[in-house]
């Protein structure tokens, strides 16, 4: 089934509030190497229906992944975690394309924030230390396939991601860096699938093309915050952001429900 999408109206305050979500998510990819893409979804759904804001910002990963590698580089790169991570992802995005029809969203939104906000409440629980835990191929697969999925699905891949790469201990450059080439190889690869699914039609391309503008300085600031802030303070900010993320999960997972 193909979703046309219903293009919004340009508005000031539909161009506004898109160029402040796209703002935000930039922001974030530049602090924090990406995977919080879900923060600023909720703002376009303010003008926007969510499958045409998924559309929408679907090949605006693209554009901004590639501008981020402009600052996390290969050197900041955790090869050994790719190498396991990676394979699952492009499954689960396969997965997450065939299953987009059938999949009962709600559910499974309800489910990655219960597990989420078990994860952070056992590292609250353990004293919200930076952890240093061997690699494991089983758990990388396991978190690339659940996050190829997820984002697939909902742009909402992080969590499974962060999960596995936080308790291994990798310093705030390389888990950044880390996290932007995992989501820059995600983000490309779920583009087509995603514009098949939600055709973009009318003021999107413009709205699109507006929205590219915010991208620089957006990724540029975050990059800038991430460098004022040491190690543990990125680590709880991560922590942080993963519960806002299942929170917002389990609101739209509930909510959905319950409309």
């Amino acid at each position: 089934m193909i979703a046309s999408s219903v293009a919004p109206d340009l508005t000031a305050a539909t161009v506004l509030v898109a160029f402040a979500g796209v703002f935000l998510i930039c922001f974030m990819k530049g602090a924090f190497g990406g995977g919080f893409a879900i923060v600023g979804i909720p703002l376009l759904s303010i003008v926007m229906d969510p499958v045409t804001a998924g559309g929408l910002l679907a090949p605006l990963f693209v554009a901004m992944d590639l501008y981020a590698l402009r600052y996390w580089k290969a050197s900041t790169w955790s090869r050994p975690d790719l190498v396991r991570l990676l394979p699952g992802l492009l499954i689960g995005i396969g997965l997450g394309y065939l299953l987009f029809r059938f999949l009962d969203h709600h559910a499974i939104a309800i489910i990655i924030a219960v597990v989420t906000l078990m994860f952070v409440g056992l590292w609250l629980a353990g004293g919200g230390k930076v952890a240093f835990r061997q690699r494991s191929t089983p758990k990388a697969i396991t978190a690339g396939l659940t996050s190829g999925i997820t984002t697939m699905v909902a742009h909402s891949g992080g969590p499974p991601l962060a999960m596995y790469l936080l308790p291994l201990g990798l310093s705030k450059e390389v888990y950044a860096g880390t996290t932007s080439l995992f989501f820059t190889v995600g983000n490309a690869t779920k583009a087509v699938p995603w514009l098949l699914l939600v055709r973009p039609a009318g003021s999107d391309w413009t709205l699109m093309a507006i929205c590219l503008l915010a991208i620089p300085s957006g990724v540029w600031l975050g990059w800038r915050i991430h460098g004022m802030l040491d190690q543990h303070q990125i680590y709880r900010a991560c922590y942080g952001l993963l519960v806002v993320t299942a929170l917002k999960l389990l609101w739209d997972g509930v909510s959905g429900y319950l409309g």
